[in-house]
């Protein structure tokens, strides 16, 4: 696995594919926070806030990016940036205090995902009217404090990586239906920044968001599509059950913000909890987002479980001696 396309690693692996699967799919787990970081979030309200306030800034300059300064930085840059951000949060103590971390850690995560994509990235456009200022070398010092924390593996496996495989699984006929999919999927994917989706593996995030769309798109064809994924060998049901739900509950309180901010009257059907209980296609057009939400809230189990206090992983790296100009 030395060379692979980042949003679609088996693209350029055609021989050896089964290893190749098996591999990616071992190795998701390398590429996601550490095992307490959810933990964290759920007691810290320190990190909570750090992370909102990191993936805000991190879709703020991009798109600032983008209108004014012509980068190219397509939406998997940003979220490739993000992976970056919690994996290094999750291994690294953050000084609090110091609000230019903060952005330092952005600046530093976005110009790595922006390198890995072969993209050009101009820290110094993206600091023109801010209050700190970094120069090259404390960028690149940041850059390797990341690099250390997540051991340099930075062609992330993330649920890109799964994508294509799944939809190999079932076969949609009209290209113009399979590239609806597809992209109706990666929106939902690019969406998900919900703390309680980071314990899902990148497979079962990806497998989620293709249920979730096929279902949206195609309620027709979703039975054929969630029997092949279903029966795929690598996917545990369990897993993917909750997944789906949490995915599901994730875009009905999107499109619930969405009718609120535009103070909209209309109502926005949403799909029914469809893993567990099978419903039928007039049942679910027939379901306005308030009953969605109220059907799902009774069906999911959720467990709660109290948390013990947070106790940080030992750190291998520090941030220390990097200081911005003021």
């Amino acid at each position: 696995m030395e060379y692979f396309d980042l949003e679609d690693p088996f693209t350029s692996l055609k021989e050896h594919q089964s290893d190749t699967i098996s591999a990616l799919f071992s190795s998701e787990s390398d590429h996601m926070p550490s095992q307490n970081y959810l933990q964290c979030l759920k007691t810290s309200d320190f990190y909570v806030s750090f992370r909102q306030e990191a993936i805000s800034l991190i879709l703020q300059l991009v798109l600032v990016g983008q209108a004014q300064y012509s980068c190219n930085l397509d939406p998997y840059t940003p979220y490739l940036a993000v992976n970056y951000m919690d994996r290094f949060i999750s291994r690294q103590d953050i000084p609090q205090g110091n609000p230019w971390v903060l952005r330092l850690l952005v600046i530093a995560c976005i110009s790595l995902a922006a390198k890995m994509k072969e993209i050009h990235f101009s820290s110094s456009n993206f600091q023109r009217e801010e209050g700190f200022i970094f120069d090259a070398p404390a960028i690149q010092r940041m850059e390797l404090l990341i690099l250390d924390a997540l051991n340099w593996r930075m062609r992330s496996v993330t649920p890109f990586s799964f994508i294509c495989f799944f939809m190999s699984l079932f076969e949609l006929k009209d290209p113009p239906l399979t590239q609806a999919l597809k992209d109706r999927a990666s929106n939902i994917i690019f969406q998900a920044h919900e703390i309680n989706l980071l314990e899902f593996k990148p497979s079962i995030l990806a497998a989620s968001a293709l249920l979730l769309a096929s279902h949206e798109l195609f309620p027709l064809q979703f039975p054929s599509v969630e029997t092949s994924i279903l029966s795929c060998e690598y996917v545990n049901k369990e897993s993917l059950l909750k997944c789906f739900n949490a995915t599901q509950d994730m875009v009905v309180n999107q499109i619930s913000e969405s009718i609120v901010d535009t103070v909209s009257s209309s109502s926005t059907r949403t799909p029914l909890s469809v893993l567990d209980c099978h419903c039928t296609k007039a049942e679910s057009e027939s379901t306005t987002s308030t009953m969605g939400a109220t059907a799902m809230a009774e069906k999911r189990e959720i467990k709660r479980r109290k948390l013990n206090d947070f106790c940080s992983e030992s750190t291998r790296v520090q941030i220390s001696q990097i200081q911005p100009f003021g």
